[in-house]
């Protein structure tokens, strides 16, 4: 036997786990996280698919009645028509709430005296739970004492019932909605605005941008991580709009303010009957819409990403 042959067996040997290491250990950690997501998104997801083929009270036996829930939603359903057309008018105002986080966060990036304190103002929303925005704006519109009536009541004009009106109460609401979702915004505009270099906006002086010209050619294509995440956790606030509406009007007056999340919740669990199955009909459209959003989003985002390089 040579020296070699002896330095070899000398050597360890080593095992699967060793010789793999560098490749196996990253899904180790990553293992958990897909199991959980698994058990918590996706399968849900796929039970509530399922559940919509059949009509089902949540205790006697299901029956299948195929696409039967989809066709009277789409066709003799109403209140689904009211509850579609309200989300629609939640994904458009609510959007207001990304520029509007954009230009808080532009002013409070400055250094002058005071900042701290404007800051924790504006902070301040994004901490409160839902229930008492719904609450504080509840007392802000009320017709008798609220401090609504009593600004437009200076300014001359007649007191507003706003969330008794069929017409003004789901944009009340949504005004409600846009107070801690554009504070969310800022704060995601604020980190990303800590993470722009200051050389390119230093060359950009030196060729002459400013003002606008700066914003949207050298400030806003470093924002866009920003952008991604705040349209995206936007979007999902205003498809799942829930908490607000109860608080608020509970989907009243006359079934005005009612969207597909609180509607899905008055036909599966509600004093109106449990209908699971048409329930989870509602939530399989719901899903389908926010996915197409996102989906759109994130092809556009890949599209920009290809073009730069």
């Amino acid at each position: 036997m040579t020296n070699t042959d002896h330095m070899h067996s000398a050597l360890p040997h080593k095992g699967w786990y060793a010789r793999n290491e560098i490749s196996v250990t990253p899904w180790l950690f990553l293992i958990p996280a897909m199991l959980m997501f698994a058990l918590y998104v996706i399968w849900p997801i796929s039970q509530s698919f399922y559940t919509s083929f059949f009509e089902w009270d949540g205790l006697s036996e299901a029956e299948y009645i195929g696409l039967a829930n989809y066709e009277k939603l789409l066709t003799r359903d109403r209140a689904f028509n009211i509850s579609i057309w309200n989300n629609a008018k939640w994904l458009v105002f609510y959007l207001l709430a990304i520029p509007c986080g954009l230009f808080i966060a532009l002013f409070l990036n400055q250094t002058v005296p005071g900042i701290r304190l404007y800051k924790s103002l504006f902070f301040f929303p994004f901490v409160i739970s839902q229930i008492v925005v719904g609450l504080v704006f509840t007392w802000f519109y009320d017709p008798t004492f609220g401090l609504f009536n009593g600004i437009i009541g200076v300014l001359g004009f007649a007191p507003v019932n706003v969330l008794g009106d069929p017409k003004l109460a789901t944009y009340g609401i949504i005004i409600a909605g846009l107070w801690p979702q554009t504070a969310y915004c800022m704060i995601l505009y604020l980190t990303g605005l800590n993470a722009v270099d200051p050389e390119q906006i230093e060359a950009a002086r030196l060729d002459g941008a400013k003002g606008l010209k700066m914003l949207w050619y050298v400030i806003l294509p470093q924002l866009r991580p920003a952008t991604f995440i705040a349209f995206v956790v936007t979007v999902i606030g205003a498809l799942r709009s829930f908490d607000l509406i109860s608080i608020m009007t509970n989907g009243g007056p006359f079934g005005s303010t009612r969207v597909l999340s609180y509607y899905m919740f008055e036909k599966s669990l509600s004093e109106y009957g449990f209908k699971m199955g048409y329930g989870a009909a509602i939530a399989v459209i719901l899903f389908l819409i926010m996915l197409l959003f996102i989906g759109y989003f994130l092809f556009r985002m890949y599209q920009d990403e290809k073009a730069g390089h």
